[in-house]
């Protein structure tokens, strides 16, 4: 009972410290982009707006209230769902953000199930023949995709694919998608991108983590009892590092938030990442919080959902 009640305080714990995470992200989030250049009200209005006409819109937008006030009503909106009014498009933010985020996540659930599979089994694959040919190959080939930005990839991804083979559009939805082929053309290249970039990334991480499970005494002595190799990493190792593997499952797949917005912009994907970068040429401040929030909210649910694996899966870290 004891150890029941202390895991989940620890599990409390860690949603606590999320939840903190986040109001002091909200926060630099905020007055982060109170930082962009120009008059929001100047900009909206045009460069022949009348110093007039510029002070009594900053009026009705209420950007003449203390900055501290307005972060304050802002995250009070935030906390019961009111994303607010986008300066542009005056239209409510969360109808507009709805069905790009819709774009976002199938873009993200359809790279996590191809790449999360195929990088578990390379990185474990690895661990077990450490020091081989097999190993130095996959390591050599994730230490390459590691060293290249994903912009760069995307570029290479449209080159090869959409110029040289013409295999696939150069724009996700630059095309008509009536048909199931058309959807997987549609697709092909930022998943092809984020893949790569993801994987590479997973792969690291789960050969690290059951490189270092492998070395533990128990994990030898299984093997010098007669456990096959096989048996020995499957049975004894892998239960043992899913804590770790979990967390590098989650950190690979959060790199989707950083890595999302330059693929979204590169293939014109209709996603949030290509709804923020609009905002931000824009101005539009409202619709700029709301994005870089939900991209700080994904990133923290993946970060928390890992550490709690991790304290249910390893009694150790339950002392």
């Amino acid at each position: 009972m004891l150890k029941s009640s202390t895991t989940w305080l620890l599990v409390a714990k860690r949603l606590g410290i999320a939840l903190i995470t986040l109001v002091i992200v909200s926060f630099a989030v905020f007055f982060a982009t109170q930082l962009l250049p120009g008059d929001v009200a100047q900009i909206l209005l045009g460069q022949a707006a009348t110093p007039e006409a510029v002070a009594g819109l900053r009026e009705a937008m209420g950007l003449n209230e203390p900055a501290i006030l307005r972060f304050l009503h802002w995250l009070t909106g935030l906390a019961t769902g009111d994303l607010g009014i986008s300066y542009v498009n005056h239209m409510e933010i969360s109808n507009l953000i709805a069905g790009r985020l819709a774009n976002s996540l199938k873009l993200a659930g359809v790279v996590a199930a191809l790449s999360t599979p195929v990088a578990l089994c390379l990185g474990i694959l690895a661990s077990m023949w450490r020091g081989t040919l097999l190993d130095r190959t996959i390591s050599i080939l994730t230490i390459a995709v590691i060293s290249v930005p994903e912009f760069m990839i995307a570029t290479l991804a449209v080159l090869i694919f959409a110029v040289w083979l013409g295999w696939l559009p150069a724009l996700s939805y630059g095309v008509d998608v009536d048909s199931l082929g058309a959807i997987l053309r549609a697709y092909a290249l930022p998943v092809i991108t984020l893949s790569f970039v993801v994987s590479a990334q997973m792969i690291r991480m789960t050969r690290a983590a059951m490189i270092e499970t492998i070395n533990t005494p128990y994990v030898e002595m299984a093997l010098l009892k007669g456990a096959s190799r096989t048996r020995m990493v499957l049975v004894h190792a892998l239960p043992n590092a899913l804590g770790p593997i979990a967390n590098a499952v989650a950190l690979s797949l959060s790199y989707l938030v950083g890595g999302v917005i330059i693929v979204e912009t590169v293939f014109n994907y209709p996603g949030v990442a290509k709804l923020m970068v609009d905002g931000v040429a824009t101005r539009d401040l409202p619709l700029i919080q709301s994005c870089a929030m939900i991209f700080c909210f994904s990133y923290l649910s993946l970060t928390t959902l890992a550490d709690m694996i991790a304290i249910l899966s390893n009694p150790r870290l339950r002392r």
